[in-house]
């Protein structure tokens, strides 16, 4: 049972115990940062909730319920998320009018409510009182980013499921059977930026942030260049940063990450192996490369150009300033 949700085992217990015992809620918040598994989870759970088969605690895959939940056209499956950046009144209204009218072909129907910490006030009013008094045999499943506010209301009338950050070897498994074509090196980097929640690891990778990223170590950890030579790769580097648009942000903080891992290394006794992680030969190149001075000096220098970058001064220019600074052999 939930065998696409990895990591959240209070998830699993939580609803694994409610279908063993019966006892299910009328609604139940699925609450974590984005990107760990809450909409799969409640996929498996809706998909669970609506198989015709009763003698296997799993979805059973071939009863009519299954094929067409399997291909979204279960008339006892409503799906509601966003349109545009929130969920409107309009779509809250239409699904209490459609909760007025039994389940069609299920004994029970089951609603999926995504981003509701999307909802306005006024939307957010309308499914409180949804929520207060539910329609029998209606079973609603409200997905939220705890990061977001969300009325207490409606989080007290629920059954909330807690999600959370995975630790970064499953993040980088997972990432990894989503992309195979990235790199060992990629693959835990992104884990780590997407502070392991690898449903983001897709958004981010496709902004090329990536590559750019990996270029740029590529650049800082090339040894003996001319002062010419490195005005010249840090003109080009500020070019592909600048680039990035609203991944700039994240390729600070990718670098940032870079050197204090660095500087982690400069710490430790120079003998001590730790390859068993995919970044550590260029972690190692930069603990020989640079001192604990100098890399604390490249922190700083990111620290003030993401302040600058706040201010909305110019990208191109703190870009420049940025690799400048960072390809310094002072």
């Amino acid at each position: 049972m939930f065998s696409a949700t990895l990591g959240q085992p209070k998830a699993v217990l939580l609803l694994s115990r409610a279908l063993q015992n019966e006892r299910l809620a009328h609604a139940y918040l699925f609450s974590g940062p984005e990107g760990v598994g809450k909409k799969t989870t409640a996929r498996q759970f809706t998909a669970i909730l609506l198989c015709k088969d009763k003698n296997t605690i799993e979805p059973c895959g071939t009863c009519s319920s299954c094929v067409q939940f399997s291909s979204n056209n279960n008339p006892d499956f409503l799906h509601i998320k966003p349109e545009g950046a929130t969920i409107k009144i309009d779509q809250v209204r239409s699904l209490k009018k459609a909760l007025s009218y039994p389940p069609m072909e299920s004994p029970r129907r089951v609603i999926l409510l995504e981003d509701v910490h999307t909802m306005r006030r006024e939307a957010g009013n309308s499914l409180l009182k949804l929520l207060e008094e539910p329609p029998p045999d209606n079973i609603l499943l409200l997905t939220a980013d705890d990061s977001e506010p969300l009325l207490q209301t409606i989080i007290s009338r629920c059954q909330t499921v807690p999600f959370y950050p995975l630790p970064s070897g499953l993040a980088a498994q997972i990432i990894t059977r989503q992309n195979s074509s990235l790199s060992p090196d990629a693959v835990l980097r992104l884990a780590h930026l997407t502070g392991g929640c690898p449903g983001l690891a897709q958004a981010i990778d496709t902004e090329g942030l990536l590559p750019t990223y990996e270029k740029i170590i590529s650049s800082l950890l090339e040894p003996g260049i001319h002062q010419a030579d490195r005005i010249e790769s840090a003109l080009s580097l500020a070019v592909l940063a600048a680039d990035l648009k609203d991944g700039l942000d994240q390729l600070l903080d990718l670098l940032r990450q870079f050197f204090k891992e660095s500087m982690q290394a400069c710490l430790q006794r120079p003998n001590r192996q730790t390859s068993q992680q995919p970044e550590d030969a260029n972690i190692l190149r930069a603990r020989e490369r640079w001192n604990l001075t100098q890399l604390s000096d490249k922190v700083q220098v990111i620290d003030f150009v993401a302040k600058t970058l706040a201010r909305n001064c110019n990208r191109q220019m703190a870009c420049e300033v940025l690799f400048l600074k960072l390809l310094s052999m002072k």
